[in-house]
């Protein structure tokens, strides 16, 4: 299966950050926990030079806590403040406000010396679609969301949003790239529901899926499904028959096991799983 997402949307987007990146004093990134680097944009990095960076590990609750914490040393590295947290549940998005004003110390200094009083702290919330990014705008804003009025740059689509009198957020579309150059980015983008569904082949997703974790997380397969692990078509075999999925005349339902196996994986029913490593990109 080839992975193909939004082509063609990438000048529009970087047009639309590159006006509005002169305006900001930090970049919140919004990524999943579960697969760090694939939910990253890579044009990021180049459009957000010399910005304070904040990286967000969103949906840490459906990740591997001991590969979050890897994760989370490898962005600091490179030089991010890096915060994990989960959204829908509010977890870890009081800690957000913080680590902001760190992030953003030195601004905050120059003003100060150059009397600057009680300019708040623009930042623009950037990251690909279904990594939960309007989920965390609106816990972090809560019920003082407020639109803070026209501003230059800002044209319909983007809103800025007044958290208090410390900090706004500028809110962007989702920012897409038009072809993987990796295809394992848009096999792993596809697991965890980036991609839409009706696009791809389900039964070969999570054929692909099933080999992944059968080679990382050894035993959970079996501890859910009660199977034995081996190929990931006899797996996909075996959930098929354990969870009675049967066509008229007695055939496996290959697709609705498919079905089954990504959903579960995606709420989290078979475990915290986390789809790639740091190590894989020293």
């Amino acid at each position: 299966m080839n992975y193909q997402w939004y082509p063609g949307h990438m000048t529009k987007a970087k047009r639309m950050m590159e006006e509005n990146i002169k305006l900001i004093d930090l970049i919140v990134e919004v990524v999943d926990a579960r697969i760090p680097m694939s939910s990253r944009n890579p044009d990021i990095d180049d459009l957000g030079k010399n910005k304070a960076r904040l990286l967000l590990l969103n949906k840490s609750d459906l990740a591997d806590q001991k590969r979050t914490e890897e994760w989370s040393g490898f962005f600091q590295k490179k030089g991010f403040y890096v915060l994990k947290l989960n959204s829908k549940s509010g977890a870890g998005v009081k800690e957000v406000l913080p680590i902001v004003m760190e992030a953003c110390h030195e601004k905050i200094e120059r003003d100060r010396r150059r009397g600057i009083k009680n300019r708040p702290i623009r930042a623009m919330v950037v990251g690909i679609p279904n990594v939960g990014k309007s989920t965390f705008i609106n816990a972090f804003a809560g019920k003082a969301c407020t639109k803070t009025g026209n501003k230059p740059g800002v044209t319909k689509g983007k809103q800025w949003i007044r958290i208090n009198k410390n900090i706004e957020l500028l809110d962007t579309p989702g920012i897409l790239w038009p072809k993987f150059e990796d295809q394992q980015v848009g096999a792993r983008l596809a697991m965890v529901g980036s991609i839409k569904d009706e696009i791809l082949n389900l039964e070969e997703l999570s054929l692909q899926l099933l080999g992944c974790l059968s080679k990382d997380y050894p035993g959970l397969l079996k501890e859910r499904y009660g199977i034995e692990e081996s190929d990931p078509l006899s797996m996909l075999e075996q959930i098929a028959e354990n969870r009675k999925c049967i066509q008229k005349g007695g055939q496996l339902d290959y697709s609705k096991a498919a079905n089954i196996l990504l959903e579960e994986f995606r709420n989290g029913k078979i475990g915290k799983i986390t789809l790639e490593r740091p190590l894989a990109q020293e």
